[in-house]
């Protein structure tokens, strides 16, 4: 709060000076520019902040990790922390509670770590609520090779953008008889017309030339069909992207034979869900994988999506990549491009010069060990 009453407050004594400047010398354009340059100057060296789930297991070890990065590379970001309880909010009915989620509504950009799912509980995933709550309607997942890095495709370039809010997701679950359960699976047309327009416009603004929608629509006509209809109708508004439909297990065999297929893939929730981890396997897996999902009012919640890996917790072990990558997608919402840039680029360089990986990629460095060479390579 302090900072952004501090950032209006330079911005009026900034305005002030230029319409004094204006009405002292009317024709003066060069006195303007300067003006406008130090406004620019001023609010970019403020702080921004963020909030931080570090999360379960290895969450506050990577999340240490970006924290160091953000600092060697004067990132201004200020984090605003907040940590999973070990008692369940009825405001949330999860062991988030509400205060965790205000501060994401209030700063508008967050970076979460993993969040272990309990399994058969009696509360809502943290994940769950988390999308709920926040109206997180898309994950955004850029899945491609890192240089230096081998696996068994060297030309994977492709995004996942996946409907977050319903579909079979949506936990309406109940039991018919005895022996008989029944899930309904939920498909909006509101929801399916908002995250088609997301991936179009995802694609436009990244220079990306196709959109591919992921369907089962063969066999599930009524909601699979509802989403198809919306993805046509938003993709006449496109003209210059091309558009093409996939039935979802046709989709899986061609990923798997040629990844370079595709370029934007859109699809409901749990399709998404497949598809996503299956793509991140053709890069490396999970751990390698970035990740931010896109939510109403702008807000975006950037996450790491692999497990929380409790086996190797506090022991040192644990690859921040995946982390730092999405944390590279945060800044890039934000318009930070320049620091965005730099960390990616000493990422890719650590992870290319082989020397230090930790041990999910075959390596035998620790945590720290990669950090320091990130630092390094910044």
């Amino acid at each position: 709060m302090a900072s952004q009453i501090l950032r209006r407050v330079l911005r009026g004594r900034q305005a002030n000076q230029i319409s004094t400047a204006l009405m002292e010398n009317p024709s003066s354009l060069r006195v303007l520019s300067s003006h406008v340059r130090a406004l620019s100057s001023d609010a970019s060296t403020l702080p921004i902040r963020a909030t931080l789930f570090p999360g379960d297991g290895i969450g506050p070890e990577i999340a240490v990790s970006v924290k160091q990065v953000f600092d060697a590379a004067e990132v201004p970001i200020e984090w605003e922390e907040h940590f999973v309880g070990d008692t369940v909010d009825p405001r949330t009915e999860s062991f988030l509670t509400w205060e965790s989620l205000e501060s994401v509504r209030r700063n508008k950009v967050g970076l979460k770590g993993p969040m272990a799912t309990p399994i058969g509980k009696g509360h809502r995933s943290l994940n769950l609520t988390l999308r709920k709550e926040l109206g997180l309607y898309a994950n955004v997942r850029p899945c491609y090779s890192l240089p230096g890095y081998k696996t068994r495709y060297d030309d994977v370039n492709l995004v996942t953008i996946r409907e977050n809010t319903e579909g079979e997701y949506s936990g309406l679950e109940h039991q018919v008889v005895r022996g008989v359960v029944e899930s309904l699976k939920i498909i909006t047309r509101q929801a399916s017309l908002r995250v088609a327009e997301y991936a179009f416009h995802y694609a436009k603004t990244h220079g990306r030339q196709r959109v591919s929608a992921i369907h089962k629509a063969n066999i599930m006509r009524k909601t699979d069909g509802l989403f198809l209809k919306c993805c046509r109708e938003v993709a006449e508004k496109y003209p210059e992207i091309k558009y093409e439909e996939v039935i979802i297990d046709n989709c899986c065999m061609m990923l798997v034979k040629n990844p370079a297929l595709f370029d934007v893939l859109v699809m409901p929730n749990l399709y998404g869900d497949i598809i996503s981890d299956l793509c991140a396997g053709l890069v490396g897996g999970l751990g390698l994988t970035p990740s931010c999902n896109i939510g109403e009012e702008g807000v975006a919640l950037a996450e790491a999506v692999h497990g929380s890996a409790p086996d190797i917790a506090g022991k040192n072990l644990a690859n921040p990549t995946a982390l730092l990558l999405s944390s590279v997608m945060m800044l890039r919402h934000l318009g930070l491009n320049d620091q965005a840039e730099q960390i990616h680029d000493a990422i890719i360089k650590t992870i290319a010069k082989q020397k230090y990986r930790t041990v999910d990629l075959g390596g035998t460095s620790s945590t720290t060990d990669f950090t320091k060479a990130v630092i390094d390579n910044l």
